[in-house]
């Protein structure tokens, strides 16, 4: 998949596609769905099918917070979106420029000039321009007038009842409950970064842990999570393995920022530096503070048990 920054430097051969545009943070089911309509159509239309979307997300830039609420930073959501079949992903900045852009200029300089699109394929809710003037309406409107085709993609539900977002998934793993979320996002959810050194306590009593700090996305409830590890080499998967992690802030030896710690089962090498992506699969339990090493050891023991019995069977 190829990946533009700017709308202006895309190559020919990357223009004339069916494009689905959105947030796609997470890239759960519902976007899933909507991002299959637009290859349908891409192959229907022998056209390249293309992705929009904005980094930074809108809302880190309208609502910056020094705590993030995304599910799915730019590396993990540009892999899914991959993983989907997509052609082109146009990750387009997200400026004061964009952010000032009306609703027909985003059309005529974006859409048309810029990427030069055959059809567009958002959700029934897509609003777009400054001041968000712009809707499915205005869109299909302008799409009549400069001759590209639009299609409203209805939202897909959960339960034939409550419609699939990315603000309910995000609200599973505050509660500790990362089964649901994979539900909704039709995987289980991750978060990815580089392993870095930590205190080597895991070591001293027979369990080295993976340290990993989460900066750029959403920080799920602590606690202790049985879990499903990838390891990266050179941006490509070279071995998946299973664990148990704590994610929070240690209270044994408290920490000022949380940490996330995994035990690779069956796992004997050196990880520091690597790039990993940890699955969150189950939630066992809360953080404690444990009478000393030994306590902390046997728990352990009993948190790894619980992680390969549910592991056995995700």
């Amino acid at each position: 998949m190829r990946i533009f920054r700017h709308y202006n430097d895309v190559t020919a051969d990357s223009k004339g596609a069916v494009v689905a545009i959105g947030n796609f943070d997470g890239v759960h089911r519902g976007h899933q769905a909507l991002i299959a309509r637009a290859r349908a159509h891409a192959e229907a239309c022998n056209a390249p099918m293309g992705v929009l979307a904005f980094e930074p997300h809108p809302q880190e830039f309208f609502h910056p917070s020094p705590e993030s609420f995304r599910l799915t930073p730019f590396r993990t959501k540009a892999r899914l979106i991959a993983e989907q079949g997509a052609d082109v992903m146009y990750a387009l900045a997200f400026d004061a420029q964009m952010a000032t852009k009306s609703a027909q200029d985003f059309v005529l300089d974006v859409l048309v000039k810029g990427l030069g699109v055959s059809c567009v394929v958002v959700g029934e809710d897509f609003q777009f321009g400054k001041g968000r003037a712009g809707d499915t309406a205005v869109l299909g409107y302008m799409g009549e007038m400069e001759g590209f085709s639009v299609e409203v993609f209805e939202p897909v539900l959960e339960n034939g009842a409550e419609k699939i977002s990315s603000t309910h998934i995000r609200d599973a793993l505050k509660a500790g409950k990362p089964e649901v979320a994979a539900k909704l996002l039709g995987h289980f959810w991750s978060v990815e970064s580089r392993v870095e050194h930590g205190d080597a306590r895991g070591r001293t009593i027979g369990i080295p842990t993976a340290n990993m700090r989460i900066t750029d996305t959403l920080k799920p409830a602590y606690g202790v999570y049985a879990v499903r590890a990838t390891i990266y080499e050179e941006d490509k998967p070279v071995m998946r393995k299973d664990g148990v992690a704590n994610f929070g802030i240690r209270p044994m030896w408290e920490t000022k920022e949380p940490l996330l710690e995994t035990w690779l089962f069956d796992f004997d090498g050196d990880l520091y530096g690597k790039h990993m992506a940890v699955e969150f699969v189950h939630y066992i339990r809360g953080e404690a503070k444990l009478d000393g090493l030994d306590a902390l050891k046997a728990q352990i023991a009993k948190d790894a048990q619980v992680a390969k019995k549910v592991l056995a069977s995700a």
